[in-house]
């Protein structure tokens, strides 16, 4: 028997189909829905403060998270540390966080594309024009900001320096 907390978590863990409707009925209601995406390999609290930042956009945070196979691709063959599943289990805990949704292209833009949030958010070392979904997203009416990382915080520099420890 799953407890209140297991079925809370895969609630908000949804699909491209299910997560469109959820969407339209949100935005139908008047609720402004905000997405980003990301690996979000190893949670620290760099990606805590860039999503609660996200949340704040608006009524409803949205995540487009890149499945393995992607992760992969981008960041090589020892990425990601942990798997999609248990990338989407953590960021549905977070209380802000209010639907994942796993995607396997290298880019969300076809993810964005049938989404259409409102409002898209990506890390400020992206400039708006070169952010994937922007044209598509501003095409719609909506949005796209960016917010500032918090220095020093990254699951690339935290895997290099927990090798540099094992060395």
């Amino acid at each position: 028997m799953r407890t209140g907390f297991e079925k809370t978590l895969l609630d908000k863990i949804t699909d491209q189909p299910s997560l469109q409707a959820q969407i339209k009925n949100w935005q139908a209601e008047g609720k402004k829905v905000v997405f980003t995406n990301g690996v979000f390999d190893l949670l620290h609290i760099g990606h805590l403060t860039y999503l609660a930042k996200a949340a704040e956009l608006g009524d409803k945070l949205v995540i487009g998270l890149n499945a393995d196979s992607s992760v992969r691709r981008i960041k090589g063959p020892t990425r990601p540390v942990n798997d999609q599943n248990s990338r989407a289990a953590l960021l549905a805990a977070l209380f802000f966080v209010d639907a994942i949704v796993v995607f396997e292209e290298d880019t969300p833009l076809n993810l964005i594309s049938s989404l259409l949030p409102d409002i898209l958010v990506k890390g400020a070392d992206y400039a708006v024009e070169n952010i994937v979904g922007a044209k598509e997203v501003i095409a719609n009416g909506g949005e796209v900001k960016t917010i500032n990382f918090v220095e020093g915080y990254s699951s690339t520099s935290i895997i290099e320096k927990i090798r540099n420890q094992i060395s």
